[in-house]
């Protein structure tokens, strides 16, 4: 498919829409190589799954990787390859510190309840869709092929049934497989990427529901005795729901959750609601209304204005695994900060006005795992244009960009929607299902959703790919990720509007005459005047050379234009 012509480099969201020049720190991004780049992300930054599976199941093993290949037409263009062209597959690879998983077969006790659970006959180590772990398909042991989705143009692997555990039996959450495409004809090998595909089994319910504890402390009952801590409180579970709504499933162990509250991750056709689901309320609401709701001696057992480590991270992976560790919580937002609180989440108030994802459910409860929060929810503009208001809280210095994704005092935390689409997601769509530059995803450039790049400990897992890709962590924002060194015109038709990065002819030459021309289009990211803002941020330490001279910046500073020369006429 060579109908995709990529303008200039890759991504930024909200993080430098500036760059060139040397690098001091010796961490110029690599050139591009004359085969491919493979681009590729997990869907939504953590998996969860069950530690166990005997009682009752909430989520199996079952983890998503999508990818991109951009190769290089004679004339030196980039453009999107598809399955005619390009083999892709996905191996296991160790990470820094040695750690690798590459099988799952000991690691669960999946495959010996799920075919009570899902009523499907799996062989051992055989996902839900067929997919295996790289060391477990019987017939093709190795590399495991990504098929290529015709309608959403990209490679995916779709329900590899990893766990946390390594091939050491050691807890990693942040296991890495390899990317790697090849020549559809040749089989010669034309690139690769390593890849974070994270995964938890910290989603539990022990704090509450073990013998003993605030919710299984009525000595009227019969509590488990189990010595397994997750059977036990999966038990008393049970015996709750029976008591409380006249079912008997803890004689009917396993129990899948969602086999009777609908709950989208689970399915897999896109059906909606069948059988024992129709007439009961969706697993997500369920959980979260309920819990939310919920009162001990007369108070919440989850107050107003608690943290989420009091709330979310009580059932969610947060305290030890961490599935919110990108971009976002280095800026101090938290689970509250987009998605409400746990009646929000749970649906319990009525969206408002542009809250549903397609504008179709607005002022009905919101649909679990469609009815999200938004790039453009707080990303709502640049800073010439973007979302004011009563009700937003904007950050102080900077108010084109807020630190909350709904108005405050809006119970149900409706997404909001921006009239600036520099930084929204394709129409209809969430950020995990989203294109923008070239046709490539958003996680490719920016990474998985509540992973985005970077991380702020150099050490992480998830930072790997960028520097694969660029030579930094960070948002992909170099050109010469996919565009030959200087192959470009000067322009200003990159991601979100950005210009060459990297390239002496924009910072010592061009970009005079693009200012004399559109000026609105310079203060857009570099400030209304022109002494720079977030967006005009340097991802790593650069040097210029301007005008014979030569001018530093750290990473992190902001371009302005009086660094290098005088302020021009506003």
């Amino acid at each position: 498919m060579r109908d995709i012509v990529l303008i200039v480099g890759l991504g930024v969201f909200l993080s430098a829409c500036s760059g060139g020049g040397t690098d001091p720190d010796g961490n110029d991004p690599p050139p591009v190589s004359s085969a491919a780049t493979v681009l590729a992300a997990n869907d939504l930054g953590m998996h969860c799954i069950d530690s166990e599976f005997s009682i009752f199941s909430i989520l199996p093993p079952y983890n998503i990787v999508n990818a991109q290949v951009v190769r290089r037409d004679g004339s030196g263009r980039p453009y999107l390859a598809d399955h005619t062209e390009v083999r892709v597959t996905f191996d296991a690879v160790a990470d820094p510190a040695g750690s690798v998983n590459s099988f799952s077969l000991g690691k669960t006790n999946f495959w010996q309840y799920a075919g009570a659970l899902f009523g499907m006959t799996l062989p051992a180590g055989e996902g839900l869709t067929g997919v295996y772990m790289p060391r477990e398909q019987p017939y093709t042991n190795g590399p495991q092929p990504m098929p290529y989705h015709l309608q959403k143009a990209v490679f995916h692997a779709e329900g590899i049934p990893i766990t946390p555990l390594d091939d050491d039996l050691e807890s990693n959450p942040y296991p890495l497989l390899r990317i790697a495409a090849a020549d559809a004809v040749s089989g010669a090998a034309l690139g690769h990427l390593d890849v974070v595909v994270p995964v938890s089994a910290e989603t539990d319910c022990k704090t509450c529901h073990k013998t003993g504890a605030m919710a299984a402390s009525d000595p009227g009952t019969a509590w488990s005795l189990s010595p397994d801590l997750e059977v036990q409180s999966k038990i008393n579970i049970l015996r709750l729901h029976d008591a409380g709504h006249q079912t008997s499933l803890e004689a009917s162990q396993p129990v899948l959750c969602a086999g009777c509250h609908y709950s989208p991750a689970l399915d897999l056709a896109g059906t909606g609601p069948a059988g024992a689901q129709i007439g009961n309320p969706n697993f997500s609401g369920v959980m979260h209304e309920f819990h939310g709701g919920l009162e001990a001696n007369g108070q919440p057992v989850f107050p107003p204005g608690a943290t989420v480590q009091e709330t979310c991270y009580q059932c969610h992976p947060g305290n030890v695994t961490q599935c919110q560790r990108g971009a976002m919580k280095t800026g101090g937002m938290d689970c509250h900060a987009c998605h409400g609180d746990m009646l929000a989440v749970g649906g319990s108030y009525a969206l408002l006005a542009g809250g549903s994802i397609d504008g179709t459910n607005d002022g009905n409860a919101r649909r679990p795992w469609k009815d999200l929060p938004r790039c453009q929810s707080c990303h709502t503009g640049d800073a010439l244009g973007y979302l004011a208001g009563s009700a937003l809280a904007a950050d102080p210095d900077w108010p084109f960009r807020l630190r909350q994704a709904y108005r405050t005092g809006d119970a149900a935390a409706s997404p909001l929607l921006a009239a600036n689409k520099r930084f929204a997601e394709n129409t209809n769509a969430l950020y995990r299902a989203s294109k923008g530059h070239g046709g490539i995803l958003c996680e490719g450039c920016h990474g998985s959703t509540h992973a985005v790049w970077p991380n702020a400990s150099a050490a992480a897992n998830d930072n790997l790919a960028a520097e694969m890709l660029q030579g930094h962590a960070g948002p992909v924002i170099e050109c010469t990720t996919c565009h030959a060194p200087s192959s470009l015109a000067r322009t200003t038709s990159g991601p979100h509007g950005l210009h060459n990065v990297n390239d002496s002819r924009w910072y010592d030459e061009g970009h005079e005459e693009f200012y004399e021309n559109n000026k609105n289009g310079c203060k857009a990211c570099h400030g209304a005047n022109l002494t720079g803002t977030p967006l005009a941020r340097v991802p790593v330490a650069r040097a210029f050379s301007v005008e014979g001279k030569t001018f530093s910046y750290a990473r992190g500073d902001m371009v302005r234009c009086d660094r290098c020369h005088g302020m021009p006429d506003l």
